[in-house]
């Protein structure tokens, strides 16, 4: 069995999961982030090197006032468990997104966490904020313009793709070998779009906080049965 090298996940269905059971919509967004630590463990233990999730898009905020400010207070406990879950082992957490519209509450959260773990590299966990695939691309276009305007960068030839590449939210980290969605929606509503263009994806109808490791284990299973050419 191989395990795939970056697992990214799109965490969909926290809502439907909660109206499904009459239960409100915040009781979805917790489960799901209960959910999250469960699979982050998980794959740590089956040696996946880099997780990227999906926590919070550029579109969400065009949600109600109410459930984005829940949203925000839950990411910035979220991520102080996560930090928590793993503070004695060889884990990076990092935001991938831009981090300027974010409550100052789960700025401050982000930076501790990114600074306390800055040195680590056994486990990298990405948590997609306020992040949207266009928007990443957009980024990386206008810094690498500025850079040439300022003779960072001194010849357009130097512009490749391995040089674009480092100037996403994601950097120097591999591409996904697989992205997985939740809850039936077969799309990937901007997530890591420069950097998904060979990954393998895998869209499940399990609702977000319904996937557990033998879930993950199904999704996995199903990436050992593709054959990955890149194109050749």
């Amino acid at each position: 069995m191989i395990i795939p090298n970056h697992i990214a996940i799109i965490m969909d269905g926290n809502r439907r999961w909660a109206r499904s059971r009459n239960l409100p919509t915040n009781m979805g967004h917790r489960e799901g982030a209960n959910r999250l630590k469960d699979i982050g463990e998980y794959c740590q233990k089956l040696g996946v090197k880099y997780l990227t999730v999906f926590a919070f898009s550029t579109e969400n905020w065009r949600r109600s006032e109410e459930e984005v400010s829940y949203l925000m207070d839950l990411l910035a406990e979220a991520i102080s468990e996560f930090d928590k879950q793993f503070k004695n082992q060889d884990v990076k957490i990092k935001l991938v997104g831009d981090i300027t519209r974010l409550p100052q509450k789960l700025k401050e959260g982000i930076l501790r966490v990114e600074e306390r773990t800055k040195d680590k590299s056994g486990f990298i966990v990405n948590i997609a904020l306020n992040y949207g695939g266009r928007q990443d691309i957009l980024h990386a276009t206008k810094q690498i313009a500025e850079d040439y305007k300022t003779g960072k960068i001194t010849s357009l030839d130097e512009i490749n793709e391995e040089l674009f590449s480092k100037y996403t939210y994601t950097k120097t980290d591999p591409d996904p070998d697989l992205l997985i969605r939740t809850a039936g929606e077969i799309r990937t509503s901007g997530f890591l779009t420069w950097q998904t263009v060979y990954s393998e994806m895998y869209f499940t109808n399990v609702l977000w906080p319904d996937f557990n490791e033998k879930e993950l284990d199904k999704a996995i299973a199903e990436y050992n049965n593709r054959k990955r050419n890149f194109g050749k």
